[in-house]
């Protein structure tokens, strides 16, 4: 160990190097399973960000399934998910992000164009049972005004609508027989975390084509509830995980009118996700019989199995989603806090690949590991946090001295902090930082109460609870008081710039592609989102002053300390000249104001040259912050 005092903590050499962060690691998702083969998509920004769909045998190695001039993706909703879906025979269908064609792969390989349309996007794949297509969500923006949404069916000749007339579809999933269809809705001005409906319609099918018959809804259309993640039990019965007694947990639904929903023992924890992206499965029923769920509770995840109406946690699963049986046993992407995510199988968790390897003589002594925290915010009201103590065994704090704090804003805002490992707390961690990741009020995974503590109070109360943890923190001696810096994306952006204009608590903060202009944004964001604000602030425009009055842009000459903003130019979501315009206001007002845009990047950074500079570039303007105080 070095000698504690000779390096200050914030500069230590760190085994997290921007080449490790970008360059040497993937993103690994959405993995499925069928027959005697694994399916996920790699992220990777080595190959200009591109998601690739790769597949293994047990004992082979991994291979890529698609040429490298296809992206797995999907621009529904913008924020995409449940861009390809195996069957059974080990047939893919999939999307392609650049070119928005569907594609089915047979399992010799070859590719056959399905009967998609040119300015559409489709996403959240399943096959009936006989493989004669596919049900898909699919939103059309071949006209113009707001895009428009649709449950279609897609083979080799035919794309043909079944269900429309609300503004959002999820989850089309056909039961085991193919005599029903399943799905979510929700319509503005509604989030799917706010209120769905969960719908089931008899299918009858004439050469191969179905055609849906009178829908019927199951639950949502008198209660007033979010309802996610629905899969078929049996071919009469389905089930879905509801909030409407307080959090998501799974509830019993059937085709049956007259058959009342059931609800599941209680999972002390959640078993849903707010829906921003398809392809999500909270609840999987297993061939015995048994429920797996994944479940949240705290900040964290674990595995539960229901069985003979007890649940027992599954030990040693960190799965960032439910596991899917596979060869009599399970596998799961494994995102434990203190090693790299992997594809595991069950048997002694047998890791058959890696999203990057720790470089020699690391290992996860070197990761800093979360701390739960809750806390007393403005009010009364109690918050939630993960925080992180600088962790390098080659360094150590001196004695006394305490570390600068990195205070994490989540986007969303209705998201959450996760546990997961992450470069983004780690290449803060192994240099000498205190990380908080907070769960302000709003925040997914602490029920629906907890959620809904941010409608109408967005940029006041997830500000509150930021510098409340903050303050939390160094009354304990965690952290330095005068080195504290926050930082946030999208969503979090505005958490950010409204708590540097609120209070004196932040040395410096980071908007990455984050909101500066309420107005603007309600204005100017993708369908999905453009009634978002209403719950979250008011109805605009009747409450166009409120709108001003939250916007950071509104409070510039507030904001003393130093800001860097780093934003992609093709951001569709919040776009470019929202940062631009609150970086000019700085300057003109002669403060500290930097902004940086990546070329070709969107809503969040794929690229590997942007991933490695937007790293080291804000590690730089904090250390020139803290060598200025």
């Amino acid at each position: 160990m070095t000698n504690p005092s000779s390096i200050p903590s914030g500069s230590w050499p760190s085994w997290v190097a921007p080449d490790l962060v970008a360059g040497r690691s993937v993103s690994l998702a959405e993995l499925q399973a069928a027959g005697d083969r694994l399916y996920w998509l790699e992220g990777r920004p080595q190959e200009g960000g591109r998601t690739a769909l790769v597949s293994v045998k047990r004992n082979e190695t991994p291979q890529d399934l698609l040429p490298s001039t296809h992206d797995v993706g999907t621009r529904v909703h913008e924020y995409g998910g449940g861009a390809y879906r195996v069957s059974s025979t080990q047939r893919v269908v999939f999307s392609d992000r650049k070119t928005g064609s569907i594609w089915l792969r047979e399992a010799d390989g070859t590719l056959i164009a399905l009967a998609s349309s040119p300015g559409c996007s489709y996403a959240e794949f399943s096959f009936d049972a006989a493989e004669r297509g596919v049900f898909c969500v699919r939103e059309d923006t071949r006209e113009a005004g707001e895009a428009k949404a649709a449950i279609v069916w897609l083979d080799r000749q035919t794309e043909k609508v079944l269900i429309e007339g609300a503004d959002f579809y999820a989850a089309p999933r056909p039961a085991p027989d193919d005599a029903h269809l399943a799905w979510i809705s929700w319509s503005h001005p509604d989030m799917p975390w706010d209120a769905t409906t969960l719908s089931v319609a008899p299918l009858a099918w004439h050469d191969g084509v179905p055609d849906s018959g009178a829908p019927r809804a199951v639950c949502g259309e008198t209660t007033r509830c979010s309802l996610v993640d629905p899969v078929w039990e049996s071919a009469h019965t389905l089930l879905a995980s509801s909030d409407a007694e307080g959090s998501w947990r799974p509830c019993r639904f059937s085709t049956d009118p007259v058959r009342a929903q059931e609800w599941l023992p209680d999972p002390k924890g959640e078993t849903g996700f707010p829906h921003w992206v398809f392809g999500q499965r909270s609840l999987s029923p297993l061939p015995d019989g048994r429920l797996m769920a994944q479940i949240v509770a705290q900040g964290g995840n674990r595995i539960g199995i229901l069985e003979n109406g007890i649940w027992a946690d599954l030990p040693e699963h960190n799965a960032a989603q439910c596991p899917v049986p596979f060869d009599d046993t399970l596998a799961w992407i494994d995102t434990p806090p203190d090693a790299p995510p992997a594809i595991v199988i069950g048997d002694n968790n047998h890791r058959i690949r890696q999203a990057f390897a720790f470089p020699d003589g690391v290992d996860a002594r070197d990761c800093a590991a979360p701390i739960a925290l809750s806390f007393s915010s403005d009010g009364g009201e109690t918050a939630h946090a993960l925080y992180y103590a600088p962790v390098n065994r080659h360094h150590n704090l001196a004695t006394a001295e305490r570390p600068p704090l990195v205070v994490m804003a989540h986007g969303g805002p209705t998201a959450r902090a996760s546990a997961a490992f992450s470069f983004k707390v780690q290449w803060w961690t192994s240099r000498g930082f205190a990380v908080l990741d907070v769960n302000y009020r709003g925040s997914t995974g602490f029920g629906r109460a907890y959620r809904e503590a941010l409608e109408g109070q967005w940029g006041i109360v997830d500000v509150q609870d930021c510098i409340a943890a903050v303050r939390h923190v160094t009354a304990q001696g965690l952290a330095d008081p005068k080195r504290c810096v926050i930082r946030g994306s999208s969503a979090g952006g505005l958490t950010v710039l409204t708590a540097l204009a609120s209070s004196d608590v932040f040395a410096a903060g980071c908007s990455l592609y984050g909101v500066t202009d309420l107005r603007a944004l309600a204005g100017d964001t993708h369908k999905f989102e453009s009634r978002y604000l209403d719950r979250l602030i008011g109805p605009y425009p009747e409450q166009e002053a409120l709108y001003l009055a939250r916007s950071p842009l509104s409070h510039v000459a507030e904001i003393t300390a130093p800001v860097l903003f780093l934003h992609g130019d093709l951001d569709k979501v919040v776009p470019l000249a929202q940062a631009q315009a609150m970086h000019d206001g700085l300057l003109a007002l002669g403060r500290h104001s930097e902004l940086h845009i990546y070329e070709g990047e969107g809503h969040g950074f794929r690229q590997e040259q942007t991933l490695k500079d937007s790293f080291a570039r804000e590690l730089a303007f904090y250390q020139q912050v803290f060598g200025q105080l």
